[in-house]
């Protein structure tokens, strides 16, 4: 280069040699890695074609287990299915056999239990029938007993019966002997104007019994007395009725029962009857055969209707009913028209507006109480007759009572229907 020397150096084949060297080196190992690789490679595909075949056998090994899997399990669920309808037909046999058996349990227990009733009506009837053997023994015992009383009784009887003739035998003559006293008296007394006593006949009384239609358990009232003195009032009073109604007695100025009536009590429960008797002391009934003409004799009870004063028919009445032993009581009707007269004998004017009508009223009821209890107890006392009380009535107030009412102005009339009850009740 200018101005000094040029130097040319020497290769360094050492260094070439030795690059040479190592290039050769890196080449062959480089071939040697590429074989390796391609070695390696080949192993790598070698292994995994064995891979792969190991998996596809694996897979098919897999598959062929899961179609084994399949099977069992289609297997399994068949005999699952087997087992469950096994089960059921089983589980239904056992239903079958168990309502058979509790059936035929059922009709073995019925049949147990009618075997027992029966045999328990074997019993009854067993006990019954050797109840029924010794119930007869006894009866035979005893019917015999009672043909042997009934042979001693007959005996007694046919002997009292003997007895019974003589005696009445003997009755009769002397019987006969009186007959013909008594008819001669009573002659005598009838021509003196005497009236005689005359008892009915038996004949007479179920004649009479007949007619009034006497019947068993019903208590008959007779209500008597003379003609005018309210005896039909009086009979619709006890039943309730007013006078004006159909089946009333009937009532009038005149006598209008001429016969005997019947009327029965209308309360169904009730047991009286009612008898209307015709009046007496009229043309149509002599006084003095009132009581046996009218068949007082077969009533269980005689009410005696009476004015103030007793007449010789009242005391005829109840003479009779006690010489017949048959309850009578002593009645006064009218309380209320007899008290408003008496209101006028007193100074009591209707028309007097500032009058005390109650004043009056009560004056009159009282003097009116007092009178008749005074009168009636003297014309028993002059008759001969026991003292009894004498019941003073308003039909007004005892129609009230009877059909369950509160009258307002009362005196005797529920005491009178006590008393006939209390009656009743003792001779029915």
């Amino acid at each position: 280069m200018g101005g000094g020397h040029s130097h040319h150096r020497e290769p360094d084949w050492g260094a070439i040699h030795a690059q040479q060297e190592a290039e050769a080196r890196a080449r062959a190992a480089a071939e040697a890695a590429r074989h390796e690789a391609e070695r390696a490679a080949q192993a790598a595909r070698a292994e995994a074609e064995r891979l792969m075949r190991e998996a596809e056998q694996a897979r098919q090994r897999y598959e062929a287990e899961q179609a084994r899997a399949a099977r069992r399990a289609q297997a399994a669920r068949e005999q699952a299915e087997r087992q469950r309808r096994e089960r059921e037909q089983a589980e239904q046999a056992a239903r079958a056999a168990r309502d058979a058996a509790e059936a035929r349990a059922r009709e073995e227990r019925q049949r147990a239990e009618q075997l027992a009733l029966e045999a328990e009506e074997e019993r009854r009837r067993q006990r019954a029938a050797e109840e029924a053997a010794r119930q007869a023994a006894i009866a035979a015992q005893q019917e015999l007993e009672r043909q042997q009383r009934a042979r001693e009784e007959e005996n007694r009887r046919l002997q009292a019966e003997r007895e019974a003739a003589e005696r009445a035998a003997q009755r009769a003559a002397e019987e006969a002997k009186q007959a013909q006293a008594a008819r001669e008296e009573a002659e005598r007394q009838l021509q003196d104007g005497t009236r005689p006593v005359v008892v009915p006949s038996p004949e007479e009384y179920s004649a009479f019994r007949a007619k009034i239609q006497h019947t068993g358990g019903f208590f008959h009232v007779a209500v008597s007395g003379i003609a005018g003195s309210g005896k039909s009032s009086l009979v619709n009073a006890f039943r309730g009725k007013h006078n004006m109604d159909l089946d009333a007695a009937a009532v009038g100025v005149n006598e209008t029962t001429l016969a005997v009536a019947r009327y029965p009590d209308p309360n169904p429960s009730s047991r009286f009857v009612w008898y209307d008797i015709p009046g007496a002391g009229t043309l149509k009934v002599p006084d003095w055969k009132y009581f046996n003409d009218q068949g007082l004799f077969v009533f269980d009870c005689i009410i005696v209707v009476v004015n103030n004063r007793f007449t010789a028919t009242d005391v005829a009445i109840l003479s009779n009913a006690r010489r017949f032993g048959i309850p009578a009581f002593v009645v006064r009707s009218k309380a209320d028209q007899h008290t408003r007269n008496l209101m006028k004998d007193i100074g009591y004017n209707s028309d007097d507006e500032g009058g005390n009508k109650a004043s009056y009223f009560a004056r009159a009821r009282d003097q009116y109480v007092a009178e008749t209890v005074r009168s009636i107890r003297t014309n028993l006392q002059e008759a001969n007759l026991p003292d009894q009380p004498v019941y003073l009535v308003s039909n007004v107030a005892l129609q009230a009572a009877v059909t369950g009412k509160t009258p307002k102005k009362m005196l005797d009339e529920v005491k009178l229907l006590t008393d006939l009850a209390g009656t009743a009740q003792r001779y029915t």
